[in-house]
């Protein structure tokens, strides 16, 4: 498939063609997954090179003169956050634990450039950011996966999804990992039209396109390792009723099999009854909000499904040989060595 003007018909938001490169901003939080960012500027570099022309112009935002990665690379800064608002898209790349950034600067940046109709969108745990500065009340979103269950305890007012990524009016948001890839891609086509983004697609060899609605993670049967439809559904139930764990029999009622024939499968699949691998499972998603969130305790222990704090915590240290606040301060610890 060749190249030309016919099937490059870049366009801005309005349906006119624009006498200027469509300027996205790059905000890469310290510590911002390489993998995320990568699949979110290069897109872009490749559309350049492709056409032939400057369709798009990145700039990079940080305080410091580079921004370290979650890997060994680091990326230079154009501009310091506020020096330079002449956008019309700033996407913010973070991973690590995007609750415990707070730049007050930074936040209000943002809703200036909220203000000025700027496009604005975060990547993987750049989401958590900017619901942290008031940007997306009301609005569908949807982050990282690990993020989402603690990002709706801290902010109620925002609508999760899990998706790759979702539009919503001025407001656009990426699971990270190589979702961004897909994000790129339907940024590109509504600029330059379908052929030419599937143009730059194909330079990264991405030809399995993903809808918006794919999910995040792998199917429940891959992630088991099992395709027994019963596992399979008694699974997925668990997955969604964790804050509100059901019985045994409701699961079995679920699955289509009787109690006593629902642990047997568990037991023949993973060594362990229902409800022990049900109660491994929610306790499993309360270690990621100890260790990635500030969340309480005892909002940890309501989150999860356990009937009092204690309860909560004499099962934890049960399960992993070490008390709630105990595990935290180790990680803490762990995370202060290596940094």
């Amino acid at each position: 498939m060749s190249l030309t003007d016919e099937n490059l018909q870049f366009k801005d938001l309005n349906g006119s063609i624009p006498t200027r490169p469509f300027r996205v901003g790059i905000l890469p939080v310290p510590g911002f997954p390489l993998m995320s960012y990568a699949c979110t500027v290069e897109p872009l570099r490749a559309a350049n090179l492709l056409s032939r022309r400057p369709l798009y112009e990145v700039s990079h935002f940080s305080d410091a003169a580079y921004a370290p990665s979650s890997g060994a690379a680091r990326v230079e800064r154009s501009f310091a956050p506020g020096a330079h608002d002449d956008l019309d898209l700033l996407l913010v790349v973070a991973g690590g634990d995007p609750f415990a950034y707070r730049d007050d600067a930074v936040f209000d940046w943002l809703r200036q450039l909220d203000g000025k109709g700027v496009l604005i969108g975060g990547v993987s745990g750049g989401s958590v950011i900017l619901a942290a500065a008031g940007l997306m009340a009301g609005r569908r979103m949807t982050v990282h996966w690990e993020h989402a269950a603690a990002l709706a305890e801290r902010f109620s007012e925002v609508l999760i999804e899990r998706r790759l990524y979702v539009m919503d009016r001025d407001r656009v948001t990426c699971g990270g990992g190589t979702a961004p890839l897909d994000l790129m891609h339907a940024l590109i086509s509504g600029h330059c039209g379908g052929v030419f983004a599937r143009l730059v697609s194909d330079w990264f060899l991405h030809t399995d396109i993903r809808a918006a609605a794919a999910p995040q993670r792998g199917g429940v049967a891959e992630r088991i390792g099992s395709h027994s439809p019963h596992l399979v559904e008694a699974v997925a139930t668990m997955e969604n009723h964790i804050a509100d764990p059901l019985s045994l029999t409701q699961l079995a009622l679920v699955a289509g099999v009787t109690p006593r024939h629902l642990n047997r499968l568990f037991t023949d699949g993973f060594g362990q009854s229902a409800m022990a691998y049900y109660r491994a499972m929610r306790l499993d998603v309360s270690q990621r909000l100890l260790r990635d969130t500030p969340m309480s305790v005892a909002e940890i222990a309501e989150t999860t499904g356990f009937a009092t704090p204690g309860h909560f915590s004499n099962t934890y240290n049960q399960h992993f040989n070490i008390r709630p606040q105990a595990d935290r301060q180790a990680h803490a610890a762990r995370l202060a060595r290596v940094g």
